[in-house]
């Protein structure tokens, strides 16, 4: 499951930058037992801080593809991009921390692969940093539309502060623009731009919005909220391409009609960055897989964050976290098997989306469920949707309802939750 209204990265690399971090010359890189992480975005930056909060005082080496330190993804399409909160902002510690803490940072810096056999990791440039655990943190990267004019300036993603700072940079130009995906940064994106006075079409291959992760009634909640704030939602509407010579003119929609714009976000899910696991032959499906300890099939190497896939007992099944509870969580879980606890990570998953001056919470996953009751009046503006699965408590979705949602998170925790929430 995706939560793309708080989302978390790691990144495996962009290419080599001078060394950044407490210690230029790297001299723990390479020692005999040392830590490297691979990707530093919130679940590597957790496994580091943690590793060194339970007692771990060997060389710890933190290696990220973007040229900043650790930061904040969910801000992104939301304050970040309306201007509300700048870079350093987004920030999760000061640079002073890497530095006390002997965390060997190296940002700009891409892995190309992973030698198992020699116990090293391979920079894009050829250095070489021997580990004797290796964390791998890689997260995620938007799903790509291969399509005639993907290419053209104008067409965007988001996912990095990069990707931001390009968007901001176009919408100060831009009048018309189209939103491919209607999930969580598709319509946080749409409620940022509407709000900058642009004019907003999103365009969603499904029926409804969100469809993959809530009920009807909070897709048609939502739905008429982005109407209210005008804008255009086009439902079962695939798209063929996108139009335009030297810069995007518009879309080409797969009923032959075309929709202009001058900018497109193409926001439909998140695929894990399970490559270079892969490559070295590490188990992987759709993530890289992992135990409750978050180890990998090589008993040398872990894996925490949106990059893993695990067996939940909770949910009889394995499934891949997009969110920064698991990120921070599952970290947690790592540091602490590598420092020598036995753990066996199985959560409750909880995510959340702002649009406009809506919160929408929801814990737990409610694919699978049998029963869906929606309890309060969606008129309101507050009200939450109970998922339940042979009479148990799976999932509840909290629009404007924050004590729904914390005591759904206990409940869901609890061998069978019956009658825990309280009336709207």
């Amino acid at each position: 499951m995706q939560d793309q209204g708080n989302r978390n990265t790691g990144g495996h690399g962009d290419g080599a930058s001078p060394a950044q971090g407490p210690d230029a010359s790297h001299a723990d890189a390479g020692r005999p037992g040392a830590i490297v992480i691979v990707g530093a975005g919130q679940a590597g930056a957790q496994v580091a801080q943690s590793l060194r909060a339970g007692g771990y005082d060997g060389p710890l080496v933190l290696l990220g593809e973007e040229p900043h330190p650790p930061y904040q993804r969910p801000p992104l399409s939301k304050k970040h991009l309306a201007g509300e909160v700048e870079t350093e902002g987004l920030h999760l510690k000061p640079a002073a921390f890497y530095a006390q803490n002997r965390i060997d940072c190296r940002f700009g810096v891409r892995v190309r692969e992973i030698d198992r056999a020699a116990g090293a990791v391979v920079l894009e440039t050829g250095a070489r940093i021997a580990y004797a655990t290796l964390v791998l943190a890689t997260g995620t990267r938007p799903r790509a539309l291969p399509l005639p004019g993907a290419e053209l300036p104008g067409v965007v993603t988001l996912r990095t502060i990069a990707d931001v700072e390009a968007i901001r940079a176009r919408l100060r130009a831009a009048n018309r623009i189209a939103i491919v995906g209607g999930g969580y940064i598709g319509l946080e994106v749409a409620a940022v731009a509407r709000a900058m006075g642009h004019k907003v079409t999103v365009i969603e291959a499904q029926d409804r919005v969100m469809k993959r992760v809530v009920s009807p009634a909070v897709s048609a909640f939502f739905a008429g909220l982005h109407r209210d704030h005008e804008v255009d939602l086009r439902f079962d509407t695939g798209i063929s391409g996108f139009l335009g010579k030297e810069a995007l003119t518009g879309v080409a929609l797969a009923d032959g009609s075309e929709l202009a714009c001058d900018l497109a976000l193409v926001a439909i899910g998140a695929q894990p960055n399970d490559d270079l696991a892969a490559a070295c032959g590490l188990e992987v499906d759709d993530g890289i897989l992992v135990d409750g300890s978050g180890r990998t099939s090589d008993p040398a190497i872990f894996a925490a964050g949106d990059c893993t896939r695990f067996l939940s007992a909770r949910y009889g099944r394995s499934i891949r976290l997009e969110s920064v509870q698991n990120a921070i969580d599952q970290a947690k879980a790592v540091a602490a098997a590598i420092l020598g606890a036995d753990e066996d990570y199985d959560p409750v998953p909880w995510f959340w989306s702002d649009q406009y001056a809506v919160k929408l919470q929801i814990a737990g996953l409610s694919d699978g469920h049998d029963t869906a009751t929606t309890v309060g009046d969606p008129e309101s503006g507050s009200f939450y949707v109970a998922y339940l699965r042979e009479g148990r408590l799976i999932a509840v979705d909290s629009i404007n309802h924050p004590r729904s949602h914390m005591m759904a998170r206990r409940a869901i925790g609890k061998p069978f939750a019956e009658g825990l929430l309280p009336p709207a």
